[in-house]
């Protein structure tokens, strides 16, 4: 049935729909920006700060020795807690040992879809480079995020063309149930417009929280809505220019203030609660930018320190720093993967790692002679920071 929206209202419209036999009332948004206009008068010292935070964490990655490998580990904390956000079980520890091969200690799909959601990042980062974000980017990601694991029957890489909800047991008990199907489309075209459209009086970091709400609300697919939606607040602030590196990732913030979060997202849609939300977003872009930025430069002390203590306290220091510098992007690792990835003879690496283990640098966790796994344990603790082990 058509659709009407209220020229100068922030508020959207409930359909009646039919769902599994229960007739429900499905909310349909109003287009992107809102009106009235956000009061950004409102939020002008929080956007400030925010503003500073991102700035700093991205001048940081100008200075770090290897910002790659940085960019290699904070994408992998970042799918680890977006992921857990959604009930998966994995630990940042069970993708790195997965990734290598190494004995893993979750379920086999809670991996595979930590593991999905990097590929889905990743991907995403190298596309934009030929394809700007857009409804077919995001289907082309949504695919790989859900190529499988629990995920692979909810239809990857389409978008919905049955009704879904959030929260409850069935619709009729649901929190909140996403627009019908035949309005998806319209949404998602509104959603892209807004997203490419002119807009100098919105600033970048407020129009990507108008876009992340509008998404969730729409809920495009059957499944990876808000590992998605988390995902493109970062691929938008890089496609703005606001971040040189994708270094910035709420998922920690939203996964500690998870019942703010889902409460915002509510008021927005029943109360047009817009500036309430914004605020707590720019707060969390703020401190998740600070975090980042104390990791970063935790992340490069610690390998300054163990660099030099391998310079000073070993007899065989070339060798000794190629396997420290593996361990940098395989903080679990095997002597045989050393000797595949380094080019060295397996003897000389597992005299390094003997040293590495003398140094108390790394250490062994199979208790096994062999296929020993060592870990950077050092490393792995300011990584895993606020993630279940």
């Amino acid at each position: 049935m058509p659709v009407s929206h209220e020229p100068d209202g922030r508020l959207g419209t409930f359909v009646e729909t039919s769902v599994a036999g229960e007739r429900v009332r499905a909310f349909v948004p109003p287009p992107l920006p809102p009106v009235p206009p956000v009061d950004l008068s409102a939020l002008v010292t929080r956007l400030s700060a925010a503003e500073r935070a991102l700035g700093r964490l991205d001048g940081v990655s100008v200075l770090l020795p290897n910002k790659e490998l940085f960019l290699y580990m904070y994408v992998r904390k970042e799918a680890v807690l977006s992921s857990q956000i959604e009930g998966t079980q994995s630990t940042l520890s069970d993708l790195l040992r997965f990734e290598t091969e190494a004995a893993a200690g979750a379920p086999l799909d809670d991996i595979r879809e930590v593991s999905n959601y990097v590929d889905a990042m990743m991907y995403g980062l190298d596309r934009m480079a030929t394809l700007p974000i857009s409804l077919r980017l995001i289907r082309e990601m949504h695919d790989r995020l859900l190529d499988s694991g629990r995920g692979a029957t909810q239809n990857p890489g389409e978008f919905r063309s049955s009704q879904n909800w959030i929260g409850g047991t069935r619709p009729g008990n649901a929190m909140f149930v996403p627009p019908p199907p035949n309005e998806v489309m319209n949404c998602l075209s509104d959603w892209e417009q807004f997203l490419h459209s002119e807009t100098r009086d919105i600033p970048p970091l407020i129009k990507a929280g108008l876009l992340h709400v509008q998404f969730e609300t729409i809920h495009p697919f059957l499944d990876g809505n808000g590992r998605l939606g988390r995902l493109l607040i970062t691929l938008f602030l890089c496609a703005e220019g606001v971040l040189r590196q994708p270094l910035l990732y709420l998922s920690l913030y939203l996964k500690t203030h998870r019942a703010d979060y889902y409460r915002l997202l509510q008021e927005v849609r029943e109360r047009g609660a817009w500036e309430a939300w914004l605020e707590f977003f720019l707060d969390g872009i703020a401190e998740t930018a600070n975090q980042a930025f104390e990791t970063a430069n935790r992340i490069a002390s610690l390998l300054a320190e163990d660099r030099g203590r391998i310079v000073s306290d070993t007899d065989r220091t070339g060798s000794v720093l190629q396997v420290h510098d593996l361990m940098r992007t395989r903080p679990f690792l095997t002597a045989a993967a050393a000797v595949e990835h380094s080019g060295l003879t397996m003897p000389t690496v597992n005299a390094a790692l003997a040293q590495l283990q003398a140094l108390g640098l790394v250490e062994e966790i199979t208790g096994r002679k062999r296929d020993r796994v060592f870990a950077y344990r050092a490393y792995l603790d300011i990584l895993s920071d606020g993630v279940a082990r």
